[in-house]
């Protein structure tokens, strides 16, 4: 901890800029292996082909890695300052500026990323050389003496550190907003009308997403002559769902008004579809970590299979070129589980970490329930539907973007290789395995919170400031 930095409050933001650091570092430890045993094999050594496709994926990687960290920290940060606003404004009343406030938070995302980093930085190293010796020993791979050190891995660890310092600046711009009157009145997240009514925030998503997908489409035309052209499609992804995270206030409440509709027509249900459509900067930002590791767990997961499906056939067609490769693939097969970890447990740490301020920050709503005469399992009962509301509407948008995003990355990659389009799979055990984990997260994530929260009695609760 610095002086004058808390740090106490930030153990899932410092885990997920961990997670971010240690997943690039990992990723790029495994591959620096994985293209030492691919050098000293006789058939795939002298292709420059798999050479340059690993030196991409490699940028790709630490690339997807920063950005998906500084996204689930921005969103962290979003949520803590809503719980904040009434402190903030009691400061704001007391004579300290926007801007001095904004900027201690900003200092609290500084710390974070560096402690998260650090971390990162060894336990990615330790995965990779754990992942390699097991490999080794399995005989999946040959011991090709990789030594572990190469200075690259510096770059996603400071990578992390400036996103997360970067999206906790992001993430407080709601500080700006808040006045000193609030510290003495009632705040209240935007509702639906008014987030509609922010045409340059609207606008500006509607651009990227457009810009995103024509970038997507050059990189899966131009994938056809060159495998680098999955950095075009990199830029793409990132700009289109940067576009959706940005219009997300916009987009989540027609899906999460017809979860609400599947869900029942019970009181609790009703309220917590009214809740998840009346309140949507808080459902977007409950939801946005799940639909990250949802997107990203499918998307790996398709863009494996496609891989796989291209080099089975090609070594169908042409069995002397491909009488080497399986070693390479089942490396590669190794990697891609790596990825799919760690995409899952960044989602997890994102949806665990945002549900639960969500539902501490609500004490005062819950405690209005039950001084109305709910009882004490019909709140319960109300915030796991409205999770259960959340958490189908983030899998249905994650599948969907994930399965075409991943065959958008094969095809960008593979293009060139197998000479036409490749072939999409579908792994239906990844997608039942995403949706079952999916569906306990949730249950976890909001049944804790939910029954600490019905704990305090209705007077107190009413009491918090």
């Amino acid at each position: 901890m610095s002086r004058g930095i808390p740090v106490k409050g930030h153990g899932a933001s410092i885990l997920v800029a961990a997670l971010g650091s240690a997943f690039g570092v990992a990723l790029l430890q495994i591959t620096g292996a994985l293209t030492a045993v691919i050098e000293q094999d006789d058939v795939t050594g002298s292709s420059n082909t798999v050479a340059l496709m690993l030196r991409v994926l490699a940028f790709v990687f630490i690339v997807i890695s920063v950005y998906v960290a500084a996204v689930v920290t921005a969103n962290t940060f979003s949520t803590i300052v809503a719980g904040r606003v009434r402190s903030i404004a009691l400061l704001r009343l007391l004579g300290s500026s926007a801007r001095r406030e904004r900027g201690r938070i900003a200092r609290e995302g500084l710390v974070v990323g560096i402690l998260g980093s650090l971390i990162g930085g060894v336990v990615g190293t330790g995965v990779a050389i754990a992942t390699e010796r097991i490999a080794v020993a399995a005989d999946t791979i040959p011991d090709a003496g990789y030594a572990f050190t190469d200075p690259i891995i510096l770059v996603p660890v400071v990578g992390v550190v400036l996103t997360t310092w970067a999206a906790s600046w992001v993430g407080s711009r709601r500080v700006t907003t808040v006045t000193p009157l609030e510290a003495l009145g009632r705040s209240e997240e935007l509702s639906r009308e008014e987030t509609l009514a922010r045409p340059g925030r609207n606008r500006t998503a509607l651009v990227l997403v457009i810009i995103g997908f024509v970038l997507l489409g050059m990189g899966i035309a131009f994938g056809l002559v060159n495998p680098a052209a999955i950095l075009i499609g990199l830029v793409g992804g990132i700009l289109s769902f940067t576009g959706i995270v940005l219009g997300a206030d916009v987009v989540m409440p027609p899906v999460l008004r017809l979860a609400g509709q599947l869900s029942g027509s019970s009181a609790p249900a009703r309220l917590a579809a009214e809740n998840a459509v009346r309140h949507p900067q808080r459902s977007s930002r409950a939801t946005i970590g799940l639909v990250i590791g949802v997107t990203l767990v499918t998307m790996f997961a398709v863009a494996m299979a496609g891989f796989e499906t291209s080099i089975r056939v090609a070594q169908a067609q042409n069995p002397e070129v491909y009488q080497g490769v399986d070693p390479m693939l089942a490396a590669t097969t190794a990697v891609f589980s790596v990825l799919v970890g760690f995409s899952g447990l960044i989602a997890a740490v994102g949806l665990v970490n945002n549900l639960s301020l969500s539902v501490l920050q609500r004490r005062r709503e819950l405690g209005l329930l039950r001084a109305l005469g709910f009882t004490v399992p019909q709140v319960r009962r109300m915030v796991l539907a409205e999770s259960a509301q959340l958490t189908f509407s983030a899998v249905v948008l994650g599948l969907v973007l994930g399965a075409f995003y991943g065959w958008a990355g094969a095809q960008s990659l593979l293009g060139s290789a197998t000479e036409g389009i490749v072939v999409p799979g579908m792994p239906w055990l990844a997608i039942a395995l995403v949706v079952l984990c999916g569906a306990v997260i949730t249950a976890v994530a909001s049944w804790a919170p939910a029954r600490a929260a019905v704990r305090v009695s209705p007077i107190e609760a009413l009491a918090v400031e």
